[in-house]
């Protein structure tokens, strides 16, 4: 899988979060990894790709620690998010935001722009009509306050 197809995959299991207690998340990777057979099945055309052994080791490490490290990304999200709490942001886009936040400050390689670049993207296809340009708006904020807190 490409660098984008992983980051969809966190996402999407971090969305899943969400909805389900942390404790059950390798039942969740399980159930995924089974939902993506039966798309591929249903549809050959379909170009969603099964999760190799690296894929979903690599998926399950990142969303472990995501998880692990919440308090401390929703802390940092709501000190930049003016007039906005994690607690009132749609899940799409906190998840969203969160996944940046997280490559921002503990995943060096990636750069602050691809961080923001494939938030984005992605806040364009599973997010309301503003999601992309509010996601936009909050880790460029994050990023100026990062900048501030660093002096």
């Amino acid at each position: 899988m490409t660098r984008r197809e992983l980051r969809e995959n966190v996402f999407l299991l971090l969305f899943r979060a969400e909805f389900h207690n942390p404790t059950d998340m390798k039942e969740q990777l399980s159930l995924f990894d089974e939902a993506s057979e039966t798309l591929k099945n249903t549809d050959p055309e379909e170009t969603i790709k099964l999760l190799n052994d690296k894929d979903r080791t690599y998926i399950e490490h990142k969303v472990e620690d995501i998880l692990s490290k919440i308090d401390l990304l929703d802390s940092a999200i709501n000190e930049a998010a003016d007039g906005w709490k994690t607690s009132r942001m749609g899940k799409v886009d906190l998840t969203l935001i969160r996944l940046a936040v997280y490559e921002i400050k503990f995943e060096e390689e990636i750069p602050f722009k691809v961080s923001v670049n494939e938030a984005v993207e992605l806040a364009k296809h599973y997010g309301a009509d503003n999601s992309a340009s509010f996601v936009n708006g909050v880790l460029h904020k994050f990023e100026k306050e990062s900048a501030e807190s660093d002096e």
